[in-house]
């Protein structure tokens, strides 16, 4: 028996050790840096540099879902085309079914946790609801970094194509120099404007497409500039030099302005997670002490009138440390 039972677990770990190697060889064959150049150097000689998959769909309706009758629906819902934009806005290659599947997983996961807890029925609720729109959170992160991004990227550009128009290239031309030789991820917005200038879009349609997918009002002016310029005339080098000194100028005031405003939003961060940290320590360490909170009418009143006092103030904290410029 024991001769048997020590062979199994021999061949067990040997299997373990061929599935973990096995995998490990596939994800090298096809995710690994030599894969990764193969396919950088296939897109080079293909003539499409940049990222895989990137591609203009003709059809002017994204799918929202993989099944079909999924993705009808989604689109009869205006809040899926709302997420479909901010997905888009983000850069991650994600569908709305996806991003709704991925909420039910954190909303169900939050149940799973908050049963475990005798907590009232509106902390419960809350608490899964939060943990429902920790997607949603990623989410319109990933958004606000690759916004930033692209616009520290702007001026550059706009410099390039005030030097590319000076050594008389057309404008369409520009459009692919600036794909091909800028950054990820404002050259991929430039290559989706030229593919969809190539399959017939107008090229003020494909410039206002690209400044909804990129909702920066310094690029909405780059934007307006070249459609005004080819409306009317004028030296278009001239007038993006023009526009890349003043972003650059209010990049620059800005970032002195988020200096100075550090501490102010560092202390509303404190005074916004602060109730709720203290909360949380006495609830681990005395729940007796805090119980009374939730469990007599005195203490619900007391934690509902707490509760509106903090959204009003993190709301009103909120409004004092967003400085437009």
């Amino acid at each position: 028996m024991d001769i048997f039972f020590y062979g199994f677990a021999v061949f067990l770990f040997a299997a373990i050790i061929l599935a973990i190697e096995g995998i490990y060889l596939w994800w090298v064959n096809v995710h690994g840096a030599a894969a990764q150049r193969v396919a950088r150097r296939l897109q080079l000689m293909s003539g499409s540099p940049g990222r895989a998959g990137e591609r203009v769909s003709i059809l002017k309706q994204r799918r929202f879902g993989r099944h079909e009758a999924v993705d009808r629906l989604l689109h009869r819902l205006a809040i899926a085309h709302w997420l479909d934009r901010l997905l888009i806005q983000s850069g991650k290659q994600w569908s709305v079914e996806m991003f709704l599947l991925w909420s039910a997983g954190a909303l169900l996961a939050g149940a799973t946790v908050v049963v475990q807890w005798p907590m009232p029925l509106a902390i419960r609720a809350g608490v899964m609801l939060l943990c429902a729109l920790v997607p949603l959170a990623l989410v319109r992160r990933a958004r606000a970094r690759r916004l930033a991004y692209i616009e520290q990227q702007l001026p550059d550009a706009a410099d390039f194509i005030a030097r590319a128009l000076r050594a008389g290239h057309s404008f369409t031309n520009v459009l692919q120099i600036v794909g091909n030789e800028l950054s990820e991820p404002l050259s991929g917005e430039f290559r989706i404007a030229r593919e969809e200038i190539n399959y017939g879009v107008p090229m003020s349609e494909a410039l206002h497409n690209m400044a909804a997918r990129i909702p920066l009002t310094d690029l909405r002016y780059l934007i307006i500039a070249i459609l005004i310029q080819r409306e009317t005339g004028g030296n278009l080098a001239e007038i993006l030099s023009s526009i890349s000194h003043i972003i650059r100028s209010r990049l620059k005031l800005a970032a002195q302005v988020r200096v100075l405003s550090a501490e102010g939003r560092m202390s509303a961060w404190i005074l916004g997670l602060l109730p709720f940290g203290v909360a949380g320590v006495l609830a681990l360490t005395n729940l007796d002490y805090i119980k009374p909170l939730w469990t007599t009418p005195p203490g619900i009143r007391l934690l509902w009138t707490a509760l509106v006092m903090i959204v009003i103030g993190v709301l009103w904290l909120r409004k004092l440390i967003r400085i437009r410029i």
